[in-house]
């Protein structure tokens, strides 16, 4: 084969291979085979010493054609190297120049707001959170509460029972009793959860949320409990919101009262939601019976106390003006956005 001949083999090979790359190494490895000082162009040329000496301007003219393709070819084919890398490092680069992506920050839910908020309030006054299970004994929900198995109080709370002895508690009361048999008075706990009972419509469902409160302590009357419960009305709903006590009844207390505030939609002049009468009810409360003090062994001969509990559903759907109480539970990001 003449040297012409095997330069332009060599060109159509070199040409394929370099086409055929697939990263800058290869372009520099094939630049090292062909065109180094040992690669295969240059051997070729080397070879032009031996030639008649009219053959080797022709064949010094081919060799040095090949060589600017090859080189041109292995330029080019690195530039698009560069390129595509120059083009992968923009698209990973971040632009500061551009405006950032707001990302949506995560709220508390309005009953985690309102009872926090309760919280506040009685931790100011000087009591103490406590929690307890949300499966509760029958011992702790109802009997160490002066509600017997066969008390008709038991009808109005419409219990999830587990077993015969093991429910789903109906109020947090039962803190009351776990709390006064740890600790000897004086006693001043709120206890904010979770209770449950088998009801659902606008204003009630089968879990909704409860905060209980108990002080006990020598002297304690009737006054101090209303005392508490103003400063805490006042601080919910604002100074300028009235209550009133109206008596009723609750098995673990004695004297017992329903707790009534100016309806704070049409303050107190009488509308659809306080169905004209001008008063809200947002609680129950009362001193505590004196037999409740015999299942904690605590005097009720030397110690009185208050107690009282209210539905935090209730507290938020007042505060914010919410007629459905389910509408806290179904997620509506509508709905909880507001809060």
């Amino acid at each position: 084969m003449s040297l012409a001949a095997e330069l332009q083999q060599l060109e159509q090979e070199a040409l394929a291979e370099i086409t055929q790359a697939a990263a800058e190494d290869d372009i520099d490895r094939l630049r090292v085979r062909y065109l180094g000082r040992k690669g295969a162009i240059t051997q070729v040329l080397r070879g032009l010493g031996k030639l008649d000496p009219e053959a080797r301007p022709v064949v010094g003219q081919e060799a040095n054609r090949v060589k600017q393709a090859l080189e041109a070819a292995l330029e080019s084919r690195a530039t698009s190297f560069q390129e595509d890398r120059r083009r992968a490092e923009e698209a990973r680069r971040i632009d500061v120049t551009l405006p950032g992506r707001r990302l949506d920050r995560g709220r508390l839910h309005p009953i985690t707001q309102i009872t926090r908020e309760i919280c506040d309030i009685f931790i100011r006054l000087g009591f103490q959170v406590v929690e307890g299970p949300e499966v509760e004994t029958d011992y702790y929900n109802f009997e160490a509460l002066n509600i017997p198995k066969d008390h008709p109080a038991r009808d109005m709370q419409d219990t999830f029972y587990i077993s015969e002895n093991i429910v789903l508690r109906t109020h947090t009361s039962p803190m009351q009793v776990r709390t006064m048999e740890r600790q000897p008075p004086p006693v001043r706990i709120i206890a904010p959860g979770k209770t449950y009972r088998r009801d659902s419509d606008l204003t009630h469902t089968p879990m909704f949320h409860q905060v209980e409160g108990l002080m006990v302590d020598r002297g304690i009357t009737f006054a101090d409990l209303k005392g508490v419960l103003t400063v805490f009305v006042h601080e919910m709903f604002g100074p300028e919101v009235g209550l009133r006590f109206r008596p009723s009844f609750f098995p673990f207390t004695e004297p017992s009262a329903e707790v009534d505030i100016a309806c704070v939609i049409c303050a107190g002049d009488g509308c659809r939601v306080c169905k004209q009468t001008g008063w809200l009810e947002i609680l129950g409360a009362g001193m505590v019976d004196p037999e409740v003090f015999t299942f904690v062994n605590y005097d009720a001969e030397e110690f009185t106390g208050f107690a009282f509990g209210m539905g935090i559903e209730r507290i938020a759907m007042l505060k914010y003006g919410i007629d459905d109480i389910r509408m806290f539970f179904e997620n509506d990001l509508r709905f909880l956005k507001q809060f």
